[in-house]
């Protein structure tokens, strides 16, 4: 009698005769004890028709990450020749490769030393082991490492590329269907353009797909630079004669060197500019000795 009466009063009374007969909030899942579920997901749970496997493959999607690193260490090194041989070894053992290099000789007073950078490159899953190694080679100046998730670029790509590829086969069907001249010009041309759009996307794809699949590494090296032992005399007078005569030379040098620098400069300007206002002084000063010569005429 007591469930006809709830069942009465539920069809009555709409959902206020359900809360009576479920005891107000009993039907609800915070007061269940069970854990609410979102909108979205009982959607789509909904809509799969009860598909079990459809939340592990989201979840598997969303554990791996595609993530670019790049990092620059520099250091200073006693031999250049020796660490950047020790870097490549170590590089190789790691199964990468040197992608680029550089080195500077300098020279000061006979004395000479090596800077440049090596470009590296190993499998991501290499890269803090060879920072630390690329650290060990002498006494560190700086490091930077970067990282850049690129997972989503590689998912739309993906998205477009099947895309591209399901209207380039419908391109082809029609290719092979169109009966006159004009309509086989019209679908190969959007066939050549929806081609390129794959190769491009391919390409992009590709270069993502090897930056992260392999990180870059860019390492300084400079060995230290030379101090000759050059002692300054405390005042002026107490330089050797030899040497500030020397040095005298020298400047004489230096200063007839600048000189005839600066006259090629100034020759140039002298010869557009210099010329004519001399002719146009020596017009006007002879115009000037007419006038004078004139005045002093007696008639």
């Amino acid at each position: 009698m007591l469930a006809g009466c709830g069942g009465a009063g539920s069809a009555g009374g709409g959902d206020a005769g359900y809360e009576q007969a479920t005891g107000g909030d009993a039907g609800r899942p915070e007061a269940t004890g069970a854990p609410a579920q979102d909108p979205d997901v009982e959607a789509d749970a909904s809509g799969s028709g009860g598909d079990a496997d459809s939340g592990d493959s989201g979840s598997d999607a969303g554990g791996d990450r595609a993530i670019i690193r790049t990092g620059a260490v520099a250091v200073e090194v006693r031999d250049f020749e020796s660490a950047r041989s020790s870097l490549t070894a170590t590089v190789e053992g790691y199964g990468g490769y040197v992608s680029d290099s550089r080195e500077d000789r300098r020279e000061i007073d006979n004395e000479t030393w090596t800077r440049g950078e090596v470009v590296v490159r190993v499998p991501s899953e290499e890269f803090d082991a060879l920072v630390d190694d690329a650290r060990a080679l002498g006494a560190v100046q700086s490091v930077e490492t970067n990282s850049r998730d690129v997972t989503d670029q590689l998912v739309d790509i993906e998205a477009r590329l099947e895309n591209l590829r399901a209207e380039r086969d419908r391109l082809r069907t029609l290719y092979e269907r169109a009966n006159t001249t004009e309509d086989v010009l019209a679908v190969q041309r959007e066939l050549s353009d929806v081609q390129q759009e794959i190769e491009r996307l391919d390409a992009r794809q590709q270069s993502l797909e090897d930056r992260v699949a392999y990180s870059t590494l860019t390492v300084r090296l400079a060995e230290p630079r030379p101090t000759p032992d050059r002692v300054a005399p405390d005042r002026w007078y107490d330089t050797p004669v030899v040497s500030a005569l020397l040095q005298s030379i020298g400047g004489v040098v230096v200063a007839t060197r600048a000189l005839v620098v600066g006259f090629a400069y100034a020759l140039p300007y002298l010869v557009a500019f210099g010329v004519p206002l001399a002719l146009v002084g020596g017009v006007v000063l002879r115009y000037g000795r007419r006038i004078r010569r004139g005045g002093e005429d007696p008639d």
